[in-house]
């Protein structure tokens, strides 16, 4: 676990992201917020080393990422996209991709508030909400210290985003550092302990 949580100082990647500092501490929810094309998708891929640093640094726990294998990394911190992608398969073949050993599919599905009978169902028959529930317990399957949720409603209905909010509140008061970006201010006041502007 955790104990200085997540540090970006002085992170630069082209154009967008001029100078960023950001800390998201174990067991707290930061909502980054600024306007589109800002940068704020660039910054959670940046942190997770899918898009290089122009300067600054990322650290988890007082240790550059940039020091750590990419699969080390990202079995450490979990990045869920806006639009996440479903693999051909049953959910709980999606939930398994890539693991060497066979994840709690039941653990993972239930902290993303779906049930354990969902691991049968066809990933490509999915609603968004669906889509958006799967893709948070296939990051947690790997158990991270981190979760990045890039916009994590998109598409929601009002009731959906409040359950999925829940849950996500649920996993930080259990210890994880959850960062996650939002043009929605209902998200943003109703799920971060504290917002950051870009």
């Amino acid at each position: 676990m955790l104990s200085r949580g997540l540090e970006c100082d002085g992170v630069r990647v082209g154009e967008v992201l001029r100078g960023v500092g950001l800390t998201v501490a174990p067991g707290e929810v930061v909502a980054l917020t600024a306007p589109s094309g800002a940068g704020k998708s660039t910054l959670l891929r940046a942190i997770v080393r899918l898009v290089a640093l122009d300067g600054g640094m990322v650290s988890l726990d007082g240790v550059d990422v940039a020091t750590l294998d990419p699969r080390v990394l990202r079995r450490r911190v979990g990045l869920v996209a806006q639009r996440p992608v479903m693999l051909p398969g049953t959910v709980a073949d999606n939930l398994a991709y890539g693991l060497d050993a066979s994840p709690d599919l039941a653990a993972a599905l239930d902290a993303a508030g779906l049930d354990a009978e969902f691991a049968n169902r066809d990933a490509s028959r999915l609603s968004g909400g669906e889509q958006a529930r799967v893709a948070i317990a296939r990051a947690l399957t790997r158990t991270p210290e981190v979760l990045l949720l890039d916009e994590p409603t998109t598409g929601l209905d009002a009731p959906l985003a409040e359950a999925i909010g829940h849950h996500v509140r649920g996993l930080a008061h259990n210890g994880l550092a959850v960062c996650l970006t939002s043009h929605d201010r209902a998200v943003v006041s109703s799920w971060a302990d504290r917002e950051v502007e870009l």
